[in-house]
This record gives structure tokens, C-alpha cells and sequence, in this order.
């Protein structure tokens, strides 16, 4: 009587045992990783998860207006003033160069071109270090905004003023 009932426990354990080896099973790997500015200089991005995405602008169906966007960057340079400026002009195109969308680009209040780099912060306060906001503000053509797909890109370059 004890030994059918002792096969029969075993037989249970054996099989609560065997049950997990053909479980369900998930397994989840991403990478990690971290970029350290050196103290002496960086402009990077407070929100780091935007600047390696397209960034899509609201077009506001009731007003047939385009909408802006507005991201924060931390600075430090421990020995001058920062200077910005545009690589390229900035604009939106869909392929018809007269119905281009250019784009009004600004850093710390300072509106930038592609020609000459501006002073964004001065020296004072790169020491200091900061947060600052670039704020990108499409600039209405004369005939209006007309449909379609816009594309296009910003290249923000920052350089350390001669001091």
C-alpha cells in the first residue's frame, strides 16, 4: 500500500521537475551604454531620446498653421564664450523648391544662420554651465503652406570662441 502511493508521489515530483524544462521561456537583451562629456566643453541634448529621431512639426488643421519645436541643450566651456551656427539653411522641402518651408533656428534667444557663427552664451555663463533652449519655428511662405510630405534637416554646429 505504502509503495504504490510512494511510486505515485515520485512519479508526481519527477514530472513537477521535467514540467520545467519545457516552460515558456523569454529572454531580453539591449545594449547600455553612456557618453561622458569632458568638462572642458559639451553641448549636448538635456533629452537625449529626440536628436536621432525625425522630428515631426504639428500642423494645426483648424488655424492651416505649422507648429515649432522646442528642445533643451546643456552646455559648459571652462574658458570662453559658445558661438553656433547653421551648416546649411535650414528648411523643409517636398521637392517643389518654391514651396520650401524655411525654418527660423535659434539657441539661448539667438536667432543662427549658415553664415557667420553668433555667440549663444558668453563666457560667464559657459563657465557657469546651463541649460538652454534651441527652439526651431517654421517661417510662413507667401502663398501659404500648400500639401504634401516635408522633409529636412538641421545641422547645429558649436565651436568655443577664441578667447
Amino acid at each position: 500500500m505504502i509503495k504504490p502511493s510512494l511510486m505515485t508521489l515520485c512519479a508526481g515530483v519527477l514530472t513537477l521537475f521535467s514540467a520545467e524544462s519545457f516552460a515558456a521561456r523569454e529572454e531580453h537583451r539591449f545594449e547600455v551604454s553612456v557618453d561622458i562629456p569632458t568638462l572642458g566643453f559639451y553641448v549636448i541634448p538635456a533629452e537625449t531620446d529626440w536628436i536621432h529621431r525625425a522630428q515631426i512639426l504639428p500642423w494645426n488643421i483648424s488655424t492651416k498653421s505649422l507648429g515649432g519645436l522646442r528642445k533643451h541643450f546643456d552646455l559648459r566651456h571652462d574658458t570662453s564664450a559658445i558661438e553656433a551656427r547653421l551648416e546649411n539653411v535650414a528648411f523643409l522641402s517636398n521637392g517643389r523648391e518654391e514651396q520650401n518651408i524655411y525654418l527660423r533656428v535659434s539657441f539661448a534667444d539667438t536667432v543662427l544662420t549658415h553664415e557667420t557663427p553668433r555667440q549663444v552664451v558668453s563666457a560667464e555663463q559657459a563657465r557657469a554651465g546651463g541649460r538652454y533652449a534651441l527652439e526651431i519655428q517654421p517661417i510662413t511662405p507667401a502663398g501659404g503652406y500648400k500639401p504634401g510630405n516635408y522633409y529636412g534637416n538641421v545641422h547645429l554646429i558649436f565651436n568655443a570662441a577664441a578667447p
